[in-house]
């Protein structure tokens, strides 16, 4: 405990680091009460609360602000969709490859173009948002038109500013700040979750409900480890003489993640997951194969629902994977600094020899991120409030697991570099060799 106290003096002594944090808890603040403001125009007592589904998980990530119908109703799910339009487009088309390589220039432009779709697709999904999910009865307008323009606007403005928050939060806070604003809406859900789930067991199942506790945290764990785990493979550089000085010879590591792809995979997967109940849906009247099929999907108990999750999320990790990490460039880079794997030739073998073990470590890694991905499905089995089984896997507990690392991580290197103790007392916030 005094370590812990020590540790938070040694963080607020560091004026930058201070400083930092008061703004990141500032833009949060700003963040959450936007979601608290409602649509001019909407009755909030009649608006449906979402249930589950992709509005549920909507909801999820935004805090509450989508079924609240406020102003940052789409909050900054339009700018990671354009983001990643613009990331894929990074691999297809030769134009955004050449950005790429242009260095802070190129950047500069494919931050420009994702911000200019990023308005493209508000004003889609703000028209899909107002029809879908606001009952005609929660609308106090007459004049119906009118109300959608403008809504229409105001949802835009509000992805912008969400947008703005984030990137203030990356400048002037710490942490990463798209990722910051999703995981504080995660989080804001967690406290009235496990109170629910409290009020459900009652004191007749206090003992299950400590379990269901204790179970959490060993999934957290297991999540970190997951996030952590790296694969460490030797690299030697040759000796170079230098105005009669001597350099390299030192033996460093190349860290390849076992989960490169981070949670992308599961977003991925979790889109498709809704086209099959939607298309079930519309052949159901006509086909019991088509009912079997919408109910299946609809269900994230079913075994076709989970098992089809699995499917998706391993064939996405290794889609992603394969289009994030190069090991052509890294071979490339490697020889380039005169360096090389013991045992490996430079060029093409060290190359091979990357991507070899890249995929031999991708599969575990694919696998167990399919696991936490489906343990709310068993969570919900064994009698977990549905709202309280999301904190046990998928992609909002590795929201929260990869942000708050990264976050201790940045904090971590400003207490070393001022020569503090770091955060922990067994070593530095690292990755898990393994």
């Amino acid at each position: 405990m005094i370590k812990l106290f020590q540790t938070i003096k040694n963080i607020f002594s560091i004026e930058e680091l201070r400083d930092r944090i008061i703004n990141t808890v500032g833009f949060l603040i700003i963040f959450r009460l936007g979601s608290f403001v409602v649509l001019p125009g909407i009755d909030p007592s009649k608006l449906q609360q979402s249930a589950g589904g992709i509005f549920g998980l909507l909801d999820t990530f935004l805090g509450g602000a989508f079924s609240n119908a406020s102003i940052f109703a789409l909050g900054i799910m339009p700018y990671i969709s354009a983001s990643i339009v613009v990331q894929l487009l990074g691999v297809a088309l030769p134009y955004f490859q050449k950005l790429q390589k242009e260095g802070d220039s190129g950047r500069k432009k494919m931050t420009q173009i994702t911000r200019y779709l990023t308005i493209i697709i508000c004003m889609f999904q703000s028209t899909a948002y107002l029809s879908g999910t606001i009952p005609s009865e929660a609308i106090l307008v007459d004049n119906r038109f009118l109300f959608t323009i403008s809504s229409m606007i105001i949802l835009t403005s509000g992805t912008i500013f969400c947008m703005w928050l984030g990137e203030k939060i990356t400048d002037k806070g710490i942490g990463n700040g798209i990722s910051m604003l999703i995981m504080i809406g995660i989080i804001s859900r967690f406290p009235g979750s496990i109170v629910a789930e409290a009020i459900s067991k009652g004191m007749s199942q206090a003992l299950l409900f400590i379990i269901e506790i204790m179970a959490l945290f060993a999934v957290v764990m297991f999540t970190v480890m997951l996030v952590q785990a790296i694969r460490r493979i030797p690299i030697q550089y040759a000796k170079q003489v230098i105005s009669s000085s001597l350099y390299g010879g030192k033996r460093q590591y190349l860290p390849l993640k076992v989960n490169s792809s981070g949670v992308m995979p599961i977003i991925f997967a979790q889109a498709l997951m809704f086209l099959p109940a939607i298309i079930g849906l519309q052949f159901a009247e006509n086909s019991d194969f088509f009912q079997y099929i919408a109910t299946s999907f609809s269900n994230m108990q079913s075994w076709l629902y989970n098992v089809t999750f699995a499917v998706l999320i391993i064939s996405f990790t290794f889609f992603y994977t394969a289009i994030t990490v190069n090991p052509n460039k890294m071979a490339d880079d490697m020889k380039r600094n005169n360096g090389f794997i013991p045992g490996i030739k430079p060029g093409p073998d060290t190359s091979d020899f990357i991507s070899n073990v890249l995929d031999r470590i991708t599969l575990p890694g694919s696998i167990l991120l399919a696991i936490v991905a489906i343990l709310p499905a068993f969570a919900m089995m064994f009698g977990v409030n549905q709202s309280f089984a999301q904190f046990y896997g998928g992609t909002s507990l590795l929201i929260m697991v990869g942000v708050i690392l990264d976050t201790l991580q940045q904090i971590e290197s400003y207490l070393l570099m001022r020569h503090y103790d770091g955060m922990m007392k067994s070593g530095k916030v690292k990755g898990r060799s393994i």
